[in-house]
């Protein structure tokens, strides 16, 4: 019988484990409410706010897609790539609740000329890479049917 590799995120902090609802965490200022991602800790990025205390906040697993791009190079260190490089689509998605934009992979398999601008997607985990000792996961964006 295999072995099942340990998941674990490649970015620390940034999503939730959820397998089935895994969700970005992002911070909300309490002086104005809004929403960030990444996380903000020191002072509040909103140019008419003067905020600096955050709540962690679940960012919202849906969006419609804004704009999307293939990358066709291999990106430098610290990103790690499979050998040999695969080309990736990433989509820029606003999300549905908070209205910003946050960008991820779209997840592998769905040819680019099947997507289009404001087409919904949901947030999933996927494997970035792995190695011996695990699996590291991100978030991306997969089509919704229907």
């Amino acid at each position: 019988m295999g072995q099942t590799k340990t998941q674990v995120p490649a970015v620390q902090g940034w999503f939730t484990m959820d397998a089935n609802k895994p969700h970005l965490l992002g911070s909300q200022c309490t002086a104005c409410k809004s929403y960030f991602f990444p996380k903000e800790s020191l002072f509040c990025r909103n140019p008419g706010c003067a905020g600096t205390a955050f709540e962690e906040v679940p960012l919202s697993r849906t969006g419609k897609i804004w704009s999307y791009t293939t990358n066709y190079y291999q990106p430098p260190a610290p990103y790690v790539s499979p050998d040999p490089f695969v080309p990736f689509t990433i989509a820029a998605v606003e999300l549905a609740t908070e209205k910003m934009v946050v960008l991820g992979q779209v997840v592998a398999g769905v040819d680019p000329k099947d997507l289009k601008v404001g087409m919904e997607v949901e947030l999933v985990l996927e494997t970035l890479f792995e190695d011996k000792e695990a699996d590291h996961l991100v978030w991306k964006w997969k089509p919704l049917n229907g």
